[in-house]
């Protein structure tokens, strides 16, 4: 299993547990490196100690660069090892170069969270072609929903080829949450001990950078000053152009807690309780829902559609008077965000990774094919 970056790892945790404890399996974990310490954060909580970290991160680097030393540095671990399958997640561009990596080397790939699609090569980028192009190459696809299989069948590929099996964040999320952990950061700690309402709030993404970016942060700010009784906490993304940015609007509003990266288990702390969440990011969307959070999105499109139509997210793009007209509807109105948080999760019941060990086993001729996931219909929605 390759995996880099902190929601990769986040993904890719609960399955290597879930591989594991079977003994059909052997497991061998490869970090390709970019978040470093975040990373091994992520790692620490699972209890998971990798077998080899190709460290590929540099100071400035640049996608080309990410994908050269990933596809350099997983070549030359497949001479060495020789895997019977190599499993990437998502989208990143270090999971597409160890997908290609496999693909030369005549690995078969297992992509999973396969078949999510915007449409639209620019959003986001460069996610949308990396998953696109790592359909290509796969041989087995764990789809998180049944709209992302469908994807994956107008991609032409085979149906056999294609298990779904619910998004593993919601088992990572489960997992966590039952744990019980302490509060690692003691800001976080003493500003639970207050109990009050809280917004949680991350931006990070690449396509928001520049003057998005600027617009989303004068959103935030715009919000800490119309709702004075609620503390909005921002962990800030490692990258200096969004932290910068960022710090320039929001350090001296007196509710607004500017925070590094928080531990995975703190994150889960926050999202739990947050009253509600406003994020670009791709798994939050999974993770608020699964937990009875209201998610607003700030982006111009979704490769998660399942959560707009069964009505946990809604899109707000970024403009700063709609995020802001946004946020202030759902704090104000109880009953509008309790329908939010009522709304069925469309993306796992805890028991993806259940279904991926049962998926590789299959492919591997060692056990029935699993049932695909497949969550409850909202009230009213044909299927």
């Amino acid at each position: 299993m390759v995996y880099g970056t902190r929601p990769e790892a986040i993904k890719c945790a609960p399955l290597v547990l879930g591989l594991l404890e079977d003994p059909n399996f052997e497991v061998r974990v490869v970090l390709t490196g970019q978040h470093g310490e975040v990373l091994d954060q992520v790692n620490q909580v699972f209890g998971i100690v990798p077998d080899h970290d190709l460290k590929i991160h540099r100071p400035g680097q640049t996608l080309v660069d990410v994908a050269v030393r990933t596809l350099q540095g997983v070549s030359e671990d497949l001479v060495d090892v020789r895997p019977d399958a190599v499993v990437v997640q998502g989208d990143t561009s270090s999971a597409l170069a160890a997908g290609l990596a496999a693909f030369y080397a005549r690995v078969p790939v297992v992509h999973l969270e396969a078949g999510l699609r915007t449409g639209d090569l620019a959003a986001p980028f460069p996610e949308e072609g990396n998953r696109a192009l790592l359909t290509q190459v796969a041989a087995l696809h764990l789809a998180p929903t049944s709209g992302n299989r469908d994807n994956l069948l107008r991609a032409g590929v085979e149906p056999e080829r294609i298990v779904v099996t619910g998004n593993s964040v919601i088992d990572a999320l489960h997992l966590v949450i039952a744990a019980n952990r302490p509060w690692c950061d003691p800001r976080l700690r003493d500003l639970a001990a207050l109990d009050r309402p809280l917004v949680l709030v991350t931006a990070h993404r690449r396509e928001s950078w520049g003057a998005a970016m600027e617009s989303i942060a004068r959103a935030v700010a715009t919000i800490a000053t119309d709702h004075r009784d609620h503390d909005i906490v921002l962990p800030l993304h490692p990258n200096p152009q969004v932290a910068a940015v960022l710090r320039r609007h929001l350090e001296d509003a007196p509710n607004v807690h500017l925070i590094e990266p928080a531990t995975y288990g703190d994150f889960c702390q926050l999202l739990q309780r947050a009253s509600l969440v406003l994020t670009d990011s791709g798994g939050v969307q999974e993770e608020g829902p699964a937990l009875g959070k209201p998610v607003l999105v700030m982006r111009s499109s979704t490769e998660r559609p399942e959560a707009l139509q069964y009505g946990t997210v809604r899109l707000v793009g970024v403009d700063e008077a709609r995020i802001v007209s946004q946020v202030s509807r759902l704090l104000g109105d109880e009953a509008a965000r309790d329908a939010m948080g009522r709304a069925v999760n469309p993306y796992g019941d805890g028991r993806a990774v259940a279904r991926s060990v049962a998926a590789l086993r299959h492919w591997f001729n060692l056990g029935p094919r699993p049932e695909d996931f497949s969550p409850l219909l909202p009230a009213g929605r044909a299927s």
